[in-house]
C-alpha cells in the first residue's frame, strides 16, 4: 500500500533533501524514522529536491508498506524525528500515486529582511539596502510569464532533459521591513528561484535595466544572470495535487 506524508522542515542543519553519502539530509532522517517504526527498510520519494539550507513549510513524500498504518502512526513518527522535521498527516493513496510526478504545481517564497533582525537570522537574507525599486522588480518579474525556457537560471551541471517551466505567479511584496518574492510554476530547475531572485535584485538596485533582464532570459546563459542568493531565505511553501 502507498501512503503520502505531508511535512515541513527547517533546512538549516541539513545538506538538502536528497540522501547523500557522509552528510545529513532530510530524506535520510525520515527514511530512518519510518524504517524503525515499520521494522523494514523504507525509502521515501519526495515531491522535489531542496538544496542545502533551504526550508519547506509544505512538502509531500510517498512510501510503500505491506500493512495498514494505525491511527497513531503520525504521532509515533514525530516522536522519533528531530524537532526541525514535522509530519502533519499520513494519507493513504492509490498504488500509482507519485509524490514527484503527480504534482501539478509548486510554490516558493524568498524572504529578505531590510535591515537587521537577530530573530530571523536563519530564515531571511538580511540586507541593509533601503532604496530597492520594488515596482521595477515586479515589472521584470512579470516577464517570466512570457517565457518557458529558463536555462539562464539553472545550475550548469544538471541532469534535466528540458529547461522548460511554466511560471504562473511571480511577484514581490513589501510589508514593513520584510520583502518577499512569491513564485509558482509547474516545475523548477535546480537553483532556479535563487538565481531569479538575485537577478531581480540587480534590477531593483539599478545594476541592470528591465530590458537587460529580458536579455538575460533570452541569452539562455547562466553567466549572464545574477548571483544565487543565500539558501536560508528560501522556502518551498506549497505542492499541489489533483487528488489531495
Amino acid at each position: 500500500m502507498r501512503y503520502f506524508i505531508e511535512l515541513s522542515y527547517n533546512g538549516k542543519n541539513y545538506f538538502g533533501w536528497q540522501v547523500q553519502p557522509d552528510v545529513i539530509t532530510v530524506q535520510e532522517k525520515i527514511n530512518k524514522g519510518l524504517s524503525t517504526i515499520l521494522r523494514s527498510e523504507i525509502n521515501i520519494v519526495g515531491a522535489g529536491r531542496t538544496d542545502t539550507g533551504v526550508h519547506a513549510s509544505q512538502m509531500y513524500a510517498h512510501f510503500d508498506v505491506d500493512a495498514d498504518l494505525d491511527e497513531n502512526f503520525t504521532y509515533k513518527l514525530n516522536a522519533i524525528l528531530p524537532n526541525d522535521i514535522v509530519i502533519y498527516k499520513t494519507i493513504k493513496v492509490e498504488d500509482e500515486a507519485h509524490a514527484r510526478f503527480d504534482a501539478t504545481k509548486r510554490s516558493y517564497e524568498y524572504k529578505i529582511w531590510l535591515g537587521r533582525n537577530p530573530f530571523l537570522l536563519d530564515t531571511t537574507w538580511q540586507l541593509n539596502y533601503k532604496n530597492i525599486n520594488v515596482e521595477a522588480m515586479n515589472t521584470a518579474a512579470a516577464m517570466l510569464y512570457e517565457y518557458e525556457d529558463f536555462e539562464c537560471f539553472s545550475k550548469v551541471k544538471t541532469d534535466v532533459f528540458t529547461y522548460n517551466c511554466t511560471v504562473t505567479n511571480a511577484v514581490w511584496k513589501l510589508k514593513g521591513n520584510e520583502l518577499t518574492f512569491y513564485i509558482t510554476a509547474n516545475r523548477f530547475l535546480r537553483n532556479m528561484v535563487r538565481a531569479i531572485v538575485g537577478t531581480l535584485l540587480d534590477v531593483g538596485l539599478g545594476k541592470i535595466t528591465i530590458d537587460d533582464f529580458r536579455a538575460v532570459i533570452e541569452s539562455k546563459n547562466r553567466s549572464k544572470a545574477g548571483v544565487s542568493v543565500p539558501a536560508k531565505g528560501l522556502f518551498l511553501t506549497e505542492v499541489a495535487y489533483d487528488y489531495i
